[in-house]
């Protein structure tokens, strides 16, 4: 992934990282950074950092789905501890936009599964007061740093 940023970026002191991960066949917002306390803030579970994903599904939606979302109270396959409460908004046949504070291992797809839904498409389009407003597939830009 790294090799598609400028060849400077490879050489920093600290290097650079992402913040957080997107799976193989989900598109959508990644930040890269050098700044460790801006990784930390985003990154650690603590912080509950909302992400927002954009969601294409087939299959029908169950009653109540999106209150089971919020519940907090989802627990998914192979896993001891429920997903923290998620705000799931249906936007018509099979499109949703989903709000998350964690990011376990293929989340989005597994809370969908568990309800019998198969996500198709699966887009981050926000990550904590970062979003892609304005930016076309493939673009990128340099962000100010944060104040501390």
């Amino acid at each position: 992934m790294f090799d598609l940023l400028p060849a400077r970026w490879s050489q920093r002191n600290p290097p650079v990282s992402s913040v957080g991960r997107l799976d193989r066949d989900t598109t959508g917002l990644l930040l890269i950074t050098d700044q460790g306390d801006l990784l930390h803030r985003l990154t650690s579970p603590k912080h509950k950092v909302p992400k927002v994903y954009e969601v294409t599904f087939d299959g029908r939606v169950p009653a109540g789905l999106v209150e089971r979302f919020a519940a907090g109270d989802l627990l998914l396959e192979g896993e001891s501890e429920p997903c923290l409460p998620a705000q799931l908004q249906l936007l018509g046949d099979g499109q949703a936009r989903l709000e998350l504070t964690e990011g376990r291992f293929h989340q989005v797809r597994r809370m969908f599964a568990s309800h019998g839904l198969l996500v198709t498409a699966l887009h981050r389009s926000r990550f904590g007061e970062f979003s892609l407003d304005g930016l076309a597939p493939g673009e990128w830009r340099l962000l100010p740093l944060p104040e501390r």
